[in-house]
């Protein structure tokens, strides 16, 4: 073990550097100076300052998504940290692997309702996987590697840890362990027996991945295992690329307004091979897709997943990948290629759908045809996600980044944090005109930093999901979701971005040309319809139905 005398701040930074972490990304506060001041001094490693918590942390979230390495975000006490708390809830909700460092008040001052004082332990223990305080000096690196530890280990997720300021300059002797290794346990030989019984028995299984195939780097693993028995795959929600889409076994996407011949696809099934996945309130239309007559095989890095929403036929505590290879050696003498290409064949129809022919159903063509392979994509929450949702094919791992949580504002910021951690992709964020506007103050950031990413922004003037569902329920009653005329091209290019406002398909296809062969950041403002709220719906509709 490596020992040294250090102070706290520099303790810190050494940690983060052991892990491969070479961006940091903050809103610099002054309970955290001595720590800021070790990252400038490291050459390794780049400060990116966002222009809001909130920001930063959807940065470093989709950073420890899009990479190999743990987001690392940091905040000043109380105000700080509640601002930057979205991103940590979406970590959690995404297993993403995510480290909060937040500079705290001077012990001695705590307790006293002190300047920005939150008991940081209590704020975070129910979002984040671990909180902890460093107290002692000679902790500090005990604390900050079982941070990260506990970060990447298991389900990943956020763990926060509170720097009290006058902890930070103070010197020790430190001591420090190794960089983390993950575990990656396969199952047992029994277990594997097991998988094979219920299997041999199958009449229809169908395969759900979620985010612990491509967290353990399992895609090619599912492919092989699909391949090996004729397995149809669908995958779970904002989990497109965790198969490929045009795959001859890609049978569809478990998302909001998901096609219905996607969700038979389910409902048929007498027997569910869940990888991967916590079967989430979406992937499972509010917890009512999966019933007491399917057969679940849940397998699951975390034993706490398993029958936390379905009760398993069996359930497999172990890594995705190493599962996955041990189950291809099965010897199963059922086979599934009829019921596998009947389901493919459901999926494939589902493409033709008349929202394809709609200005967004366009936009999204275009971007199958104009993205190269080492492309990645983000997106916001909002209806206009649905058309990326249903009609891009995904082909390639790591060529998709969105919140399971549903969080507004994620796609900008994430499309940063994305470029950060692979430069040399080509990164475009889609969001609505809702949810850019609460993050569009990082365009500046992505020009101050050269990060080149494409922003596009589907404009309708109004809160679309939400009104939506007010208007399913509250037929003409508008309360709030209506918004005001914001021209998001022309305040790009005042932050010193490309702006382009575009009405057609046509003039997208145009623009996006430009905007892939720019070297600064770009929005694309797209004009859209506000009477056409989702992909199938029109307001006139849903007021009709009432």
């Amino acid at each position: 073990m490596k020992q040294a005398v250090m102070s706290s701040a520099r303790a810190i930074v050494e940690c983060i550097k052991m892990e491969g972490v070479r961006h940091i990304f903050c809103v610099p506060g002054e309970s955290f100076l001595p720590v800021l001041d070790a990252i400038s001094r490291e050459r390794s490693m780049q400060l990116i300052s966002a222009r809001h918590e909130g920001g930063a942390s959807f940065m470093a979230e989709a950073y420890g998504k899009a990479g190999s390495c743990p987001g690392v975000v940091m905040a000043t006490r109380g105000v700080g940290a509640a601002n930057l708390a979205i991103g940590v809830h979406t970590a959690a909700q995404d297993s993403t692997p995510l480290v909060v460092l937040l500079g705290q008040v001077h012990s001695s001052f705590k307790g006293r309702e002190g300047f920005q004082e939150v008991d940081l332990e209590a704020f975070f223990k129910p979002i984040a996987k671990w909180v902890a305080e460093i107290r002692e000096p000679p902790r500090t690196t005990e604390i900050i590697q079982r941070a990260f530890r506990i970060a990447q280990t298991g389900r990943p997720g956020p763990v926060v840890v509170s720097l009290p300021e006058d902890v930070l300059n103070k010197e020790a002797l430190m001591t420090f362990g190794t960089a983390v290794t993950i575990p990656a346990p396969a199952p047992s030989d029994e277990e594997v027996e097991a998988v094979k019984t219920v299997l041999n028995s199958a009449v229809r299984p169908v395969v759900i991945a979620g985010g612990g195939i491509k967290r353990a780097g399992a895609e090619q693993e599912l492919v092989s295992f699909a391949e090996r028995f004729s397995l149809p795959v669908v995958t779970a929600f904002r989990r497109h690329d965790s198969f490929p889409n045009d795959h001859r076994l890609y049978a569809g996407h478990l998302g909001l307004g998901t096609d219905a011949e996607i969700l038979e696809t389910v409902r048929q099934a007498d027997t569910i091979v869940a990888v991967g996945t916590r079967l989430s309130e979406i992937t499972t239309q509010d917890y009512k897709l999966l019933t007491p007559d399917h057969k679940v095989i849940h397998i699951d890095i975390d034993e706490q997943t398993i029958g936390s929403v379905h009760p398993p036929f069996l359930g497999v505590a172990a890594d995705a990948r190493q599962t996955l290879k041990k189950l291809r050696s099965m010897d199963i003498t059922a086979g599934w290629i009829s019921w596998a290409e009947q389901r493919r064949l459901k999926y494939e129809r589902t493409l033709t759908n008349a929202g394809r022919q709609m200005l967004n159903g366009r936009v999204i063509e275009c971007l199958q045809n104009k993205l190269k392979e080492n492309s990645v994509i983000t997106n916001d929450a909002g209806n206009f996600a649905g058309w990326l949702h249903s009609f891009f094919v995904f082909r390639h791992p790591h060529s998709y980044v969105g919140p399971t949580s549903g969080a507004m504002g994620y796609g900008l910021p994430a499309a940063l944090g994305v470029k950060l951690a692979s430069p040399d992709k080509t990164v475009v964020s889609l969001s609505g005109d809702g949810g850019f506007m609460m993050t569009m103050q990082e365009v500046e950031t992505a020009v101050r930093y050269n990060i080149p990413v494409i922003s596009l922004v589907f404009n309708n003037r109004m809160y679309g999901t939400i009104r939506m569902h007010q208007e399913m329920h509250y037929p003409h009653q508008v309360a709030g979701t209506d918004l005001g005329e914001v021209r998001f091209s022309k305040i790009a290019r005042h932050m010193g971005a490309e702006g382009f406002y575009v009405q057609t398909a046509e003039e997208f296809e145009g623009a996006l040309e430009k905007a892939l062969r720019s070297n600064v950041p770009v929005v694309i403002e797209i004009e859209c319809d506000p009477e056409q709220i989702s992909l199938n719906r029109t307001i006139s509709s849903l007021r009709s139905n009432q």
